[in-house]
């Protein structure tokens, strides 16, 4: 009798589990996102937003999509990521290089769970991935763009937060303004913020009262662009395309473009072909925009700037291509030697020519 009764329970253990596949099938893929600022910045995390808007559109019912804005880098993001994985996300994005250490510390108590890390590097468990945008690309092309148009030779920049990103963003810009101005100058502010449009105005209207008639930003409201505006300086879209500041002050724009990522990666996990992986796309890969170019912009500027875009398109240009030193003089590249991702990833220092000293 003991093998009919184990056989019995066996097939009834079968139907049970088929019945909750069944169920669980019929469940959307549940998705989170965490962001460092309102969706309302027009910036950074709008972008990512938009990014979010892509999936639900692309997948439908199939995905369900949840979001935290305005979460503080540190101990507070591991509660809204462990929050997110009790309501039943089965995966979770992570927008800002500050949740590195609360992304790795959820993802180590919830192995099944699936992490994205957008601008980090720590992937200290299998179920991290870490990606990020090749800005730098879109950099170089507002450089070039600036370089010819100021008026001063000064361009002023707000940078954020002293981490390889943002110190390789200002680099690159420069180098290109540089290329076609050799009489340029960059000065920089550092802000420490990502989102605060009343620090990031004071910013814009210090580097103005300094001579500054182009500025740039590395930060994510458009209070710079109002500042700009007022001033009759000129400036550039941050994240998003800001056009509702063109034709002046706003003359092109870098657009980050997450949405085709995250159908990707989102896609790859409900298939279960996702892998571990470090993501680092540009412009060939379309994860880099460069919004349309004013008219405010000289005809033979807009056709320059969009031929360097274009070889960085092709991969033909590295903006990153010696001779290039470092700012106390010493060679870092060669001529015709192209920076490596791994030095770029890490870059701690200014290049020739930039003033002033980065941070601790």
């Amino acid at each position: 009798m003991k093998t009919p009764i184990k056989t019995l329970a066996a097939a009834l253990t079968a139907l049970s589990l088929a019945a909750g596949g069944a169920m669980a099938q019929d469940d959307p893929f549940k998705v989170g996102f965490v962001y460092v600022g309102p969706i309302g910045d027009y910036g950074w995390t709008w972008t990512h937003d938009q990014g979010r808007l892509a999936v639900e559109e692309h997948f439908g019912d199939a995905v369900e999509t949840v979001y935290a804005e305005s979460v503080p880098e540190g101990a507070d993001a591991e509660r809204v990521i462990t929050q997110m994985i009790l309501d039943g996300a089965d995966m979770i994005f992570t927008t800002s290089f500050g949740y590195g250490e609360a992304t790795n510390a959820a993802a180590g108590r919830f192995p099944d769970v699936y992490f994205e890390h957008a601008t980090g590097y720590l992937r200290e468990h299998p179920n991290v991935s870490t990606y990020s945008a090749r800005f730098y690309q879109g950099r170089a092309v507002i450089g070039h763009i600036a370089g010819h148009m100021t008026e001063s030779n000064i361009v002023g920049y707000i940078a954020s937060y002293p981490i390889p990103e943002v110190i390789r963003g200002i680099n690159s810009a420069y180098l290109h303004a540089r290329a076609v101005n050799p009489d340029v100058e960059f000065r920089v502010i550092w802000a420490y913020t990502w989102f605060d449009p009343a620090a990031e105005a004071d910013a814009a209207q210090a580097l103005i009262d300094a001579g500054a008639d182009v500025i740039m930003q590395h930060t994510d409201s458009t209070a710079p662009q109002t500042v700009a505006q007022e001033a009759g300086a000129i400036s550039f879209g941050q994240a998003s395309d800001m056009i509702q500041f063109a034709p002046l002050p706003r003359v092109a724009s870098i657009i980050d473009n997450w949405g085709p990522y995250y159908i990707r990666r989102i896609g790859e996990a409900m298939e279960g072909t996702w892998e571990q992986s470090d993501t680092w796309e540009g412009m060939p890969e379309g994860m880099v925009l460069i919004g349309e170019m004013s008219e405010a912009i000289p005809e033979e500027v807009r056709a320059s700037a969009t031929a360097l875009m274009e070889s960085m398109q092709s991969g033909e240009y590295h903006p990153f291509t010696g001779p290039i030193n470092r700012q106390d003089g010493t060679a870092w590249l060669a001529e015709g030697e192209i920076a490596d991702d791994g030095t770029l990833a890490g870059m701690a220092f200014y290049v020739e020519g930039l003033t002033g000293e980065i941070p601790n």
